[in-house]
């Protein structure tokens, strides 16, 4: 007898998918993974040599990963660098992706444009689901989730959503939403 064919969460369940956290220098990349996975992860952080230092003592180089089980599916979480002199590593992280998340700084309106230019980059990679958390909620300064729309100019498909990298079920409610794009 055949089994019937499932549709969404229910066929999810289960399976691996591979999902980029992707998003501009010191959004929380790193943060965002090493508070959910169910695994030690895998970092190439490196002291930061340029200009950038100050705002952070090390920053990605190449990737973070990650592994966590949110409901029953297994999602394997790529991060990516975030400084432009790194872009070399985005194409080769988005092979295979089934969805990408654009995590952004809430304190940083500025960095809101260099966002929006990486959703039009992974999305020509591999139009995937995707959506953007707005990081740092809870901090003085943070815009409201209205403001980081505007400042990336994110049309009213785009799910944009509050996040607090540090918060494992802030973290956890990203990416159940991100199962629901992938197998919703």
């Amino acid at each position: 007898m055949v089994a019937p064919h499932t549709h969404g969460k229910e066929a999810a369940v289960g399976t691996l998918s591979k999902v980029i956290v992707t998003g501009p220098f010191d959004a929380g990349k790193t943060q965002f993974i090493s508070t959910v996975s169910d695994i030690d992860v895998v970092t190439t952080e490196r002291k930061i040599t340029t200009e950038d230092r100050g705002i952070k003592a090390e920053t990605t180089v190449a990737m973070d990963y990650g592994r966590v089980d949110i409901d029953g599916v297994t999602l394997h979480l790529n991060g990516t660098p975030g400084q432009v002199r790194f872009d070399f590593m985005w194409e080769i992280l988005a092979t295979e992706m089934n969805g990408f998340i654009v995590l952004v700084d809430s304190t940083d309106p500025l960095s809101f444009a260099d966002a929006r230019d990486l959703i039009d980059l992974f999305h020509d990679f591999n139009a995937v689901p995707y959506l953007v958390a707005a990081n740092k909620q809870d901090m003085e300064g943070a815009v409201d989730i209205n403001e980081v729309r505007r400042g990336m100019a994110a049309g009213d498909n785009v799910l944009v959503m509050p996040c607090v990298a540090t918060q494992r079920t802030s973290v956890q409610q990203v990416l159940r939403q991100m199962i629901e794009l992938i197998y919703g």
